[in-house]
């Protein structure tokens, strides 16, 4: 054997997967002693570093040639040079070395005070509130260049919807036996109708022209008792429905105010029956026939302010048969809350012109007074309105300003019962096609609730409609009137409130379809015409809900109205 040290390899040395110490088979072999053991002690901590290079993410890795081919030879499984993986390793720390770690915060006070970071710290904050103050000014301009809200009007619940007048109870409910304790089964229907309240009776014992035997503080024993009455309040109430208690005295006689020599009697037992159904719990009181009580403006006034001193909330309507519209106005020369029903508007020829005419002068007359619209005191739609107007009128009186009145079956077009040579009975409500008629005859199924109920088409889907609109929609609750110029045989008007969407009507009462020829030159500035409208509802079928209408194009078919909405434009 050669007696000189073997000269140090130069190989590179794999890392065995054991510990040193560990024997991985019958084959393994234990390290040369001596320089070769320091020999591999070095290779083996640089094969270490060598595979933890390996290790790095690939963006990680050094970029140059030569450590690019090294770290393919080891991942190759081939050997490098010790003195290669060394330098790479150390250029490595190096660029470590060499990176930026930012400034300290002594660096950082030092820079902070400067005085060009000073004075550009200050122009940022004068910036700032420069700023501020310029989108201030902005936002007040806005606010005040804005146009202001107008006020909303005070309103009681007789001013959001119409009101349903029950004069005869057991007609009401088609049976001979109504009393109040049935009447409570209607309450829904009445809801649908979206009312805001009823008008019942008279219902208090009235021995028929006899003063002594009346009793306005008692319940005809024939329609129910105070027991019924209270709980007919209670579920009324439950339901948003106010109760209106009609207290014509001699309603059953041939004078409702007996003679005027009985006035002062007649006027003390009205005082205690206000006070008496007031702590009862209604919501308000209707007298009528008042052309025949003396003094009627003088009582009424002084009726009201008993209303009034319990609440508010209360109301007091005054009917009259007359039409002259002097006699109306001076019912409520002193009582400014009343509601007056009358004759008024059955006094037409049903021509545009003429209906135009009454509602306009009414309008002007009773100025800011409420009014309320309606055909009688008492009588259905079809007593003073031939059945191809009812659609018509229907839109008429839920659009116009002030509180629209109905009897029972106007929603339905109910019919009055006229015996030739007898006096006019209260007609039978057509609830469905079993009810009986007041005349011979049968019931059809367009004729009544049940029927109608289920048409799109009918007369009572429309009075839903209109109720709805009339009860929701403030250009229609108390916005302004305008009438407007228009064909011959053609009523139309505008009802608008400050920005809110606007509503035109527009009633053809003429025999035969025509351009609408609308004119707005009496309008003020607030209330112009737009080009095109959308189509509310109309009351002949066939026009499509929701289409754009040009207006100077606009054309009506017979007896045809239209409710159309356009709009707020600044």
């Amino acid at each position: 054997m050669d007696s000189k040290s073997p000269e140090p390899s130069t190989d590179v040395v794999s890392i065995p997967s054991q510990p040193p110490s560990a024997h991985s088979g019958p084959g393994a072999q234990c390290p040369r002693a001596g320089g070769d053991a320091g020999t591999m002690s070095q290779d083996t901590e640089v094969d270490m570093k060598d595979v933890e290079l390996n290790e790095l993410e690939p963006e990680k890795q050094p970029m140059n040639a030569a450590a690019g081919a090294a770290v393919a030879a080891v991942m190759a499984g081939g050997v490098e040079k010790n003195g290669l993986v060394k330098n790479k390793v150390a250029d490595d720390e190096a660029e470590a070395a060499a990176k930026f770690t930012g400034l300290s915060k002594e660096e950082l006070l030092k820079v902070a005070g400067s005085p060009g970071w000073v004075r550009t710290r200050w122009a940022l904050l004068l910036l700032f509130w420069l700023g501020w103050l310029g989108m201030l000014a902005g936002a007040v301009v806005i606010i005040v260049r804005a146009p202001r809200c107008r006020e909303l009007p005070a309103q009681s619940w007789w001013h959001k919807g119409a009101l349903y007048r029950i004069g005869d109870l057991q007609a009401f409910q088609n049976r001979d036996a109504g009393d109040l304790a049935g009447l409570k089964e209607h309450l829904d229907y009445l809801s649908t109708l979206k009312v805001k309240g009823f008008v019942l009776g008279p219902i208090h014992k009235n021995q028929k022209d006899d003063l002594s035997g009346t009793n306005l503080e008692q319940i005809d024993p024939t329609l129910g008792f105070k027991e019924d009455f209270d709980s007919l309040l209670q579920l009324a109430r439950k339901k948003s429905i106010r109760v209106i208690l009609d207290l014509t005295p001699n309603y059953k006689g041939q004078n409702s105010w007996f003679h005027p020599s009985q006035i002062d009697t007649v006027a003390t037992k009205m005082k205690n029956a206000l006070s008496f159904w007031l702590q009862a719990g209604v919501d308000g009181f209707q007298v009528r026939d008042v052309e025949n009580l003396t003094k009627a403006s003088a009582f009424l006034a002084d009726w009201q302010n008993i209303t009034k001193s319990f609440s508010e909330d209360k109301l007091l309507i005054a009917g009259t048969k007359s039409s002259n519209l002097q006699d109306i106005r001076s019912l409520f020369e002193f009582a400014e809350d009343l509601l007056v029903t009358s004759s008024y508007l059955s006094d037409s020829d049903f021509t545009g012109e003429r209906v135009k005419f009454l509602v306009t002068q009414y309008l002007n007359v009773t100025d800011r007074h409420w009014c309320s619209w309606s055909l009688s005191q008492a009588r259905l739609l079809t007593s003073s309105v031939p059945a191809y107007l009812l659609r018509l009128y229907q839109l008429l009186l839920f659009t116009l300003p002030g509180t629209p009145i109905f009897s029972y079956g106007d929603e339905i077009g109910l019919q009055a019962a006229a015996l030739p040579g007898q006096p006019v009975k209260a007609p039978l409500m057509l609830w469905d096609e079993s009810s009986p008629l007041s005349i011979s005859g049968s019931v059809s199924s367009n004729m009544s609730v049940k029927g109608q109920n289920e048409d799109p088409g009918s007369l009572l889907t429309l009075f839903r409609r209109l109720s709805d609109h009339r009860g929701k929609e403030r250009s229609l609750l108390h916005g302004d009137f305008h009438a407007l110029s228009s064909a011959p045989g053609v009523f139309s008007y505008v009802r608008q409130w400050d920005q809110n969407k606007r509503f035109l009507v527009v009633l053809n009462f003429g025999d035969v379809g025509q351009p609408a020829r609308l004119g707005a030159s009496s309008l003020p500035a607030s209330a112009s015409l737009p080009a095109r409208v959308d189509m509310l509802l109309s009351t002949q079928p066939g026009r499509e809900e929701g289409a754009s209408l040009e207006l100077e194009n606009l054309k009506l078919e017979p007896h045809e109205g239209l409710l159309l909405h356009y709009p707020y434009v600044p």
